[in-house]
């Protein structure tokens, strides 16, 4: 199996987008006023995270990509806006004048997050109604469209987005948020973790009660696919057809966050390349075992995933 050319796949992203900030430093001792530890920091760094994070790992790979979403009037929404432009990411940020962008603020010391800071504010319904027409317009212009839900409140519309792609002929990719997923009924596939599956079927005992539950779950939404991220139990893709499982690819783990998003970027990439469903949950999988040897949220460009997959 080798990583085609990707510069013809078009993907439309739209969902909850965010800035990571990360502060850097170093603990030497504790603080007089309380037990906690006194962070001298020492450097900082922003990144694109949430959808923009799915947007960048899709760029990162040769795709060439449109990011539908909604930020504040401030300093982090433009700071986003700069970032995903310098990755490559055709990014429409709606402004609503009434919130503050999304951030996550994380400190970190000796390779170690000591604490995370969330920012965050739900946008207007006249924005997202604004973005929910662009999308519409929008859905002749690509091949696959992805919906990132970080439970933002970024994706209200979700179920009517759902309906006009697939009208329009679109596949359409779901990160899922929360405990009811009968808002993402109509999609191609619906990718949770093990335990955002969880909190929606409850748990189980075994592959066998797995499958049942899974399968029954996408029976239910009628989706065509149903893959789980199972972190270091790798993943499992339910289809009417049966299940395939791929192990983890053993590598160090040093940071899971945003995998997720880099295993639906991959998986949309792929299969708007015209992979089969299997090869593109492997090489999904390789993705996502690459960036989690990372720190923080990260990308894999199309030459290291190249390289990782003939590897294996």
């Amino acid at each position: 199996m080798r990583i085609a050319d990707l510069s013809a796949v078009r993907l439309l992203i739209a969902g909850d987008v965010m800035l990571d900030r990360y502060w850097f430093g170093d603990v030497a001792r504790i603080s007089p006023e309380a037990p906690v530890p006194i962070v001298r920091i020492g450097r900082s760094d922003e990144r694109p995270g949430g959808a923009a994070n799915v947007a960048r790992n899709a760029a990162a790979l040769g795709a060439q990509v449109t990011l539908l979403s909604v930020v504040g009037d401030d300093e982090a929404g433009r700071n986003l806006g700069r970032l995903l432009a310098e990755s490559g990411v055709k990014a429409s940020l709606h402004v609503d004048v009434g919130i503050s962008t999304t951030v996550k603020l994380r400190v970190i010391a000796r390779h170690q997050q000591l604490l995370r800071i969330d920012f965050e504010t739900s946008p207007s319904h006249e924005v997202l109604r604004a973005k929910l027409t662009e999308f519409a317009a929008r859905l002749a212009e690509c091949d696959v469209v992805v919906l990132s839900d970080y439970g933002k409140g970024g994706l209200v519309h979700v179920g009517e987005m759902i309906r006009l792609a697939g009208d329009a002929g679109k596949a359409v990719l779901v990160d899922p948020k929360g405990d009811d997923f009968s808002k993402y009924a109509g999609a191609t596939v619906v990718t949770p973790n093990r335990a955002e599956l969880r909190e929606v079927v409850g748990r189980w005992h075994d592959e066998g009660e797995l499958t049942s539950k899974a399968q029954a779950l996408r029976e239910q939404l009628g989706i065509e696919a149903l893959l789980v991220t199972r972190s270091e139990e790798g993943m499992s893709l339910f289809r009417r057809d049966g299940v395939v499982h791929e192990g983890s690819v053993a590598r160090e783990v040093f940071d899971v966050s945003g995998a997720g998003d880099t295993a639906i970027a991959t998986l949309g990439v792929m299969l708007a390349a015209g992979a089969s469903w299997q090869e593109a949950m492997r090489v999904a999988n390789v993705a996502a075992g690459v960036v989690v040897s990372k720190l923080g949220t990260a990308i894999v460009s199309r030459d290291e995933l190249a390289d990782a997959v003939r590897a294996l």
